[in-house]
């Protein structure tokens, strides 16, 4: 049974902005999404949790430079997506 991604109004407000500057990343960023969707645990997502002041949410990687930030709700299926952006962006 596939995951839900739950998509905020902030987290669609940042992924369109990131989507105007990196528009040549369309189609790895669709396919993270379609992955995440199908099996967050797909080892090419490299999903780590992350810890500090982001502890309980999770990331995921469009590639190498960039990723994305996630809330998990594993018992209800849902993934709430929280920020996109390169490591440094997601990170802050």
């Amino acid at each position: 049974m596939p995951h839900v991604l739950v998509f905020t109004e902030s987290y669609n407000r940042r992924a369109a902005r990131w989507l105007e500057k990196h528009s040549n990343l369309r189609g790895q960023y669709l396919k993270t999404l379609q992955l995440l969707e199908a099996n967050p645990f797909h080892p090419s997502l490299r999903l780590h949790s992350l810890k500090g002041r982001l502890a309980g949410l999770h990331s995921v990687s469009i590639n190498v430079s960039y990723r994305i930030t996630l809330e998990m709700m594993i018992q209800d299926k849902e993934i709430i997506l929280v920020n996109v952006g390169d490591h440094d962006a997601v990170y802050e």
